[in-house]
């Protein structure tokens, strides 16, 4: 019995060490070390180790118990990034009726709105669906990446079927900011857009190197109370990888050989211009005095440089008042969450939902309520 408790005594600080490893790996920037990202990966599982060691230390010696207890304390921050535990939210039910300070915020990458009819094998009135649904609904303000409209005058075969600028726009009672990356030749648009009831009072573009799909583009807004707010979109790098070669890659020892080599050389650039994407918008944040909100595709899980970044500035709202995996991902890889809402401090979480009824996209809309916690210092607000 003594030699098992020392070996057990011996693993359970491995999986100790392992997990502050992992750990410091997800604050190592991927253009500087990118196979750090392959360690921060490691950080569910040693987190689950190490609250399996407190359970079996409980049962054999509760002195020891105490070590592992302390870790997962400490890191528990962690742990809810990946499994959110709020059981007084389920409790409580949904937020109260907002205020002249409060924000109802949707986020959705809406997959060019499934304009190609490959996009819409499954249910052929996706587009009227969706395009309907983000125009009816009663949030304030959606942050939409992979937007595309076809503005009066555009030359193609669609008729009015996706004047989504419209639909969602004035005739639904907001304001529209597009960030076009690109007009074809038959005038269709394709960028990202922000749809504000509240006034636009100014706006901008962040491109990465060059203008492309992967940017960020904010508006502030004149809320109610007389608070100037600023709202982010944004859409980070993706890893260009087909689903279907990520599952193959995995399913066989041929697939691995096949498509593995490939798959890592996309893995790795797509880390690496994350890394350096998320950096440049950290450091435009932190020259925004304005109460932010930040919508986002990060096109990366919750055990990466690029979530951490964020994590270390703003309140994650899924973190913060979700309950389980809270998974985005409308696809074949499971509990996969790379779409994401975030706070600065000044703001509180009242509710977040994934919308897992609204399946017109490879990802779910998420939409969140946000409170301002005090009146911000107009005069200190400072506009980049």
């Amino acid at each position: 019995m003594l030699v098992r408790r020392s070996f057990a005594f011996k693993c359970t600080l491995l999986v100790i060490a392992w997990l502050l490893l992992a750990i410091a790996c997800v604050q190592i920037p991927s253009r500087v070390f990118w196979p750090a990202s392959f360690g921060a990966l490691t950080l569910p599982l040693a987190l689950g180790l190490n609250l399996a060691a407190v359970g079996y230390w409980l049962l054999r010696n509760w002195r020891v118990a105490a070590l592992p207890a302390l870790v997962a304390f400490l890191t528990w921050p962690h742990f809810q990034r990946g499994l959110a535990v709020h059981p007084t939210q389920l409790a409580s039910g949904r937020a109260a009726a907002p205020g002249p300070s409060t924000v109802r915020l949707l986020s959705a990458n809406v997959r060019i709105f499934n304009v190609y009819p490959q996009l819409r094998d499954k249910d052929p009135e996706s587009p009227v669906k969706f395009i309907r649904w983000l125009a009816e609904n009663p949030a304030d303000v959606l942050c939409l990446q992979e937007f595309y409209n076809e503005p009066v005058g555009s030359r193609t075969g669609e008729g009015r079927l996706f004047r989504s600028v419209d639909k969602i726009g004035k005739q639904a009672g907001r304001q529209a900011f597009v960030s076009k990356t690109l007009t074809n030749g038959a005038g269709a648009e394709f960028g990202m857009a922000i749809f504000s009831r509240f006034p636009i009072v100014g706006r901008g573009t962040i491109s990465f190197d060059r203008l492309t799909q992967n940017h960020a583009m904010y508006a502030d807004l004149r809320l109610p109370s007389g608070d100037t707010v600023r709202v982010y979109n944004f859409h980070l790098q993706s890893m260009s990888m087909d689903e279907r070669d990520i599952v193959d890659s995995y399913s066989s020892k041929a697939g691995l050989k096949k498509k593995g080599l490939g798959l890592l050389r996309r893995f790795k650039r797509g880390l690496v211009a994350r890394s350096v994407q998320v950096d440049t918008l950290v450091q435009r944040f932190e020259r925004c005095r304005y109460p932010m909100l930040l919508c986002a595709d990060l096109n990366d899980v919750p055990y990466s440089y690029s979530y951490d970044q964020l994590a270390d500035h703003f309140q994650n709202a899924w973190a913060t008042v979700g309950n389980g995996v809270g998974a985005t991902y409308n696809g074949r890889l499971p509990f996969v969450r790379i779409d994401n809402q975030f706070a600065s401090p000044s703001w509180q979480i009242a509710d977040f939902r994934v919308h897992y009824e609204i399946p017109y996209s490879d990802h779910f809309p998420t939409s969140a309520i946000y409170t301002l916690s005090a009146a911000p210092s107009q005069a200190a607000a400072k506009s980049e």
